[in-house]
């Protein structure tokens, strides 16, 4: 399974710095600039949008010391993730996995390249906004629930795992 995990975190990484560097460098019919953008739907934008802090703007890194912490711990929180998918007892727990180590590399190579994250996809129903995204960010949120619905669903050797060691 970890081969899996691996090439899912590897493909993640590849589409989302792909996007970013098209939002960021091969728009030749817009220059995305900070705060500006173009209406794609009713219901959604491109915009552009430096985020200096983790998902959603929490604990926003404006030092360079706030942006080392945060490279830091993403990389520590990648390599634990990382040792964790060698354990992987089935493809769903390897496939969250991938998609949350890919996301923060994704972000963690922005961090580094640009001392923060850009965020381009606006979702908003009315009055109502969505945070500003990326890719990277969007597959961490799907790993997520992935893990959620494996430790509470996950397949019968998993669950044994689970069981055998608590």
């Amino acid at each position: 399974m970890p081969r899996l995990g691996f090439a899912i975190a590897a493909i993640t990484f590849c589409i989302d710095w792909a996007v970013k560097l098209y939002f960021l460098y091969g728009l030749d019919f817009i220059n995305l600039n900070e705060g500006q953008g173009f209406e794609v739907t009713s219901f959604f934008n491109i915009i552009m949008v430096w985020n200096p802090g983790v998902s959603f703007g929490l604990f926003p890194a404006e030092s360079d010391a706030g942006r080392y912490f945060l490279i830091g711990f993403a990389f520590v929180v990648i390599v634990i993730l990382a040792f964790w998918m060698f354990q992987a007892a089935n493809r769903w727990l390897a496939i969250a996995l991938g998609l949350i180590i890919g996301g923060a590399s994704g972000n963690v190579v922005d961090r580094i390249v640009y001392g923060k994250v850009a965020d381009f996809f606006h979702f908003y129903i009315g009055d109502w906004h969505w945070y500003v995204f990326n890719i990277a960010d969007a597959a961490i949120v799907v790993g997520v629930g992935l893990l959620i619905i494996d430790s509470l669903f996950g397949s019968e050797p998993a669950k044994q795992e689970r069981e055998r060691v608590y």
